[in-house]
């Protein structure tokens, strides 16, 4: 079976990856001159199964208001009238209900625990080297209510057989001693101790390598114009370097998918929500990071590689506009200034940011579409590394073995089969 994968970012390359080891002769086209070099590019770090949760959440609506007037919210909305914006946030607000939370959360995590053991069976068998750490993930309360409200998260860990432990000041800080700082500001922790951290770039650029070598073709500098339908299939791919034909096609263009699809009356509830990150170096090991600290107040992660820090966060909704505005910068500066003034120096930080593909439910869209040989796997979200493994499996199963209803929720249907809407993992 000949398979076409749009997008090289760690989604797309995944899927290439995992296709090409079930027996299919895979293509993978991209604009740009490598993998990642979008919002795979310089992302958190952050493999975090324990902390897949949705946006959507109880008390979220009440939180965006507030969040309007403070200065270093993890929420900034451009002021717009665009229609996908209003849809997309009228179908989010839908999805803050405890019963909704609680259905996408467990979807999030089984995906994500299902990524966990793909992505370490890859590791034991190619031992892939991006400055991968396995020291869990440190999320960090500054008040007693934050940690009160982290009890409904931990319900579902609990069902899901997450391993966990809930933390108090002085076991935060021996897990990282470089929090000493914050002694005095801290109420607890919940700590994830099966999470990982590492360079999503690096890890992108050697599976790219171990897929070439394993037969998979990559037409890089090659621009994606639009998909050509025949009756109920795509018979080919226009791009800048001709038609392009092929069995099968996968949509893996993060943000970008929505844009592509819908000329063939495809709508694809995503939204590109632009977060930030900067890069920065370790000035002292005693003061910096040992894994990932995840600030609930600010929802901006810290996350150590070897001999470098990266600050991610920030939700903005402002459709694709790749400035970098003082302001929003500062709320990362201010974090880890904040968390460890002694371990890193400002002063040859490299920013950037990237179109983070968001669904409403914060569940990924992995399946079939409405058209028979077109494939998608995107929105999601901030969790791209996360569950890339384990969506990329799940999609080669969907495309290799006989049909299946084991994962029909996870496709676009959800959005408008009210049966499958309700249905758990």
């Amino acid at each position: 079976m000949k398979v076409i994968v749009l997008g090289s970012g760690v989604i797309g390359l995944t899927s290439a990856w995992y296709l090409n080891q079930a027996g299919c002769d895979v293509t993978v086209i991209d604009r740009q001159s490598r993998s990642a070099q979008e919002t795979s590019f310089a992302n958190a770090g952050q493999i975090s199964y324990g902390y897949s949760s949705p946006w959507a959440a109880p008390g979220i609506p009440l939180k965006a208001i507030r969040w309007l007037i403070e200065k270093h919210a993890p929420l900034k909305i451009k002021p717009s009238l665009s229609p996908d914006l209003l849809l997309w946030s009228s179908q989010m607000l839908h999805q803050c209900t405890l019963e909704r939370y609680r259905i996408n959360k467990a979807r999030m995590l089984h995906i994500s625990l299902h990524s966990r053991k793909c992505l370490e069976k890859l590791n034991e068998e190619h031992q892939i080297n991006y400055q991968g750490r396995s020291l869990g993930t440190l999320q960090v309360f500054r008040t007693e209510k934050q940690l009160k409200a982290v009890e409904k998260d931990i319900s579902l860990l609990k069902e899901s057989d997450t391993r966990y432990q809930v933390f108090d000041r002085s076991e935060c800080l021996k897990q990282e001693p470089g929090l000493a700082n914050m002694q005095g500001t801290l109420a607890g922790g919940l700590y994830l101790p099966d999470d990982q951290t590492g360079d999503c770039y690096l890890f992108c650029q050697q599976l790219q390598s171990m897929a070439q070598k394993a037969g998979v073709t990559f037409m890089f500098g090659t621009h994606v114009q639009k998909l050509n339908l025949d009756k109920r299939n795509i018979h080919s791919v226009e791009t800048s370097q001709g038609n392009l034909t092929a069995d099968k096609f996968i949509v893996a263009l993060g943000s970008y998918s929505k844009r592509l699809l819908a000329p063939l009356g495809i709508d694809l509830p995503i939204y590109p929500v632009k977060g930030y990150s900067l890069t920065l170096p370790v000035i002292s090991d005693e003061h910096a990071p040992h894994s990932t600290i995840m600030d609930e107040s600010y929802k901006v992660a810290v996350t150590r590689f070897n001999n470098r820090i990266r600050v991610a966060g920030t939700a903005e909704l402002a459709g694709f506009d790749p400035s970098l505005p003082e302001k929003r910068l500062s709320t990362l500066n201010h974090v880890v200034s904040n968390l460890f003034p002694n371990g890193t120096d400002l002063s040859k930080a490299e920013y950037w940011s990237g179109f983070r593909p968001m669904t409403p439910d914060g569940t990924p869209i992995i399946g079939q579409t409405s058209i028979e040989n077109l494939y998608t796997n995107t929105g999601h979200g901030t969790l791209g590394w996360t569950m890339a493994c384990g969506s990329a499996d799940i999609l080669t199963q969907m495309m290799t073995q006989p049909p299946s209803s084991q994962y029909k929720h996870l496709n676009l249907h959800r959005y408008t089969d009210k049966i499958n809407e309700h249905s758990h993992i």
